[in-house]
């Protein structure tokens, strides 16, 4: 790059380079030349939040009388631009950084203050403006359980609803569809869809709960704590005054930490819904395992269900149809798993006042959200609401199951039915058939068409 297309900047350790239209300084280009590993940003959302923090601190810290009036609204005005979005190419460094993630905080603290300088006219300083009464040990954490909170909130939950509702909507358009039911993968004693389908959506419906019920934690913010939970440097009231401001611009239930040391020394709350997620993607793989087996065939599977027809599904053999939406998902469940992975490792790498994996814990965290929050919502659209039930074949597989003796066992004893069943596969015949074949004792036939009635089967 010519010089003429550099500014110079300078910090405490002296004059760096800066692109001459950037609007970040000297320890962001730092940072920049410090971390080219992975080429993944901090998520936005995560800037977005600590933008939000920026200007509610401003109107505090004016309030308290820190920062004088008119750089004060400079600042917030500035930050509130970029909370809704706007430059959002100033926040170049790498996700893998060090670990407080003090080289995001110090971006956004010299983005803004560039952008507050601008309006009002003279400089405005990133550490004595931006950042007064605060510290990246405390911002930079109380960004991503904000932008945690929301993503849950605001889109993973509605999500999973509408995943939920679907399933529920299906269950009861199948609630009259009997097919065999299977344990260990073997055939067992009739259910019907409406019943598996009400449990998927109850799975899901779990789900919500547990990930909501970690959201009280998960919403309490170390901010106000500054660099090791003392509060150094702050005025009296600040902590409380800014979050109350941040939870009425974010609309979120943001709450202040009840001790500060836990909140500076640990990431447990993220780490506690990081497991609920994990949860949400076992459940996930188990229900896109379901639909996949009653949908495998056509003819060669069980074939109890369609699922709705999106692409080609081989480049090699014309006409064939995959449950493309069920792998996907059941890829997304595996990748989720494997943040919970890394989240748990980086949650317990804290010590003393502070945990130095923060960056990387938002990245797993907020890309698990965004993941499920996105294959919920095209499993429940583009599959589950188009799902149509294979209704002869369902009723064939359930009356050809051999486990629909289980109602003879009562009148005719355990072991005289399990002959009874035994018979029947080795001469592939009816249950009805092989009982007759065997003696049924006191059983007249229209006694035994009653007990092997495969719907009444389905609800004892």
């Amino acid at each position: 790059m010519a010089n003429e297309d550099m500014r110079v900047e300078h910090d405490t350790m002296g004059e760096v380079l800066v692109p001459a239209n950037a609007l970040w300084g000297a320890q962001t280009q730092r940072a920049v030349d410090n971390f080219p590993i992975s080429g993944v940003r901090i998520d936005p959302t995560v800037i977005c939040a600590l933008a939000r923090i920026k200007a509610s601190a401003a109107r505090v810290n004016a309030e308290l009388g820190v920062v004088e009036k008119d750089v004060a609204a400079a600042v917030a005005a500035a930050a509130t631009r970029i909370a809704e979005g706007e430059h959002a190419d100033q926040f170049p460094i790498d996700v893998f950084q060090t670990g407080s993630g003090t080289s995001t905080n110090m971006n956004v603290n010299e983005v803004v203050a560039a952008l507050a300088g601008r309006d009002l006219g003279r400089p405005v300083h990133p550490n004595d403006h931006v950042n007064a009464s605060q510290s990246s040990n405390d911002t930079v954490p109380t960004a991503v359980h904000v932008a945690a909170t929301g993503a849950v909130v605001q889109s993973l939950v509605p999500a999973l609803e509408k995943l939920a509702t679907s399933f529920e909507n299906l269950a009861t358009r199948t609630q009259h569809v009997v097919k065999a039911g299977r344990t260990h993968l073997m055939d067992a004693t009739p259910v019907t869809l409406g019943q598996e389908f009400g449990g998927h959506a109850a799975q899901i419906r779990r789900s919500i709960e547990r990930i909501q019920g970690t959201l009280p934690r998960v919403a309490e913010v170390p901010l106000g704590g500054t660099a090791v939970g003392t509060g150094i440097n702050t005025p009296p009231g600040f902590a409380a005054a800014v979050i109350a401001d941040l939870a009425t611009s974010t609309g979120l239930p943001i709450t202040e930490a009840r001790d500060h040391f836990e909140a500076h020394g640990s990431r447990d709350g993220l780490v506690e819904l990081s497991g609920a997620l994990r949860g949400l993607a076992v459940s996930l793989t188990k229900i896109c395992n379901d639909l996949r087996w009653m949908s495998s065939g056509p003819n060669a599977g069980l074939g109890e269900i369609h699922l709705p027809d999106l692409q080609p599904g081989s480049s090699i053999m014309p006409g064939k149809v995959n449950p493309v939406i069920p792998e996907a998902v059941l890829q997304i469940c595996a990748q989720v798993v494997g943040h919970d992975a890394t989240l748990a490792w980086a949650g317990a790498s804290g010590n003393f006042e502070l945990n130095v994996m923060v960056p990387v814990i938002a990245r797993s965290l907020l890309e698990q959200i965004r993941l499920l929050t996105n294959g919920s919502q095209l499993l429940a659209e583009r599959v589950v609401d188009g799902i149509e039930p294979n209704e002869a074949r369902a009723r064939e597989l359930a009356e050809s199951s051999p486990s629909i003796v289980t109602p003879l066992a009562r009148p005719l004893g355990y072991e005289a039915a399990a002959k009874i069943a035994k018979y029947a596969v080795a001469e592939r015949i009816t249950i009805k058939a092989a009982a007759l074949a065997l003696g049924t004792g006191d059983l007249t036939e229209t006694q035994l068409d009653e007990l092997l009635d495969v719907s009444r089967m389905t609800h004892p």
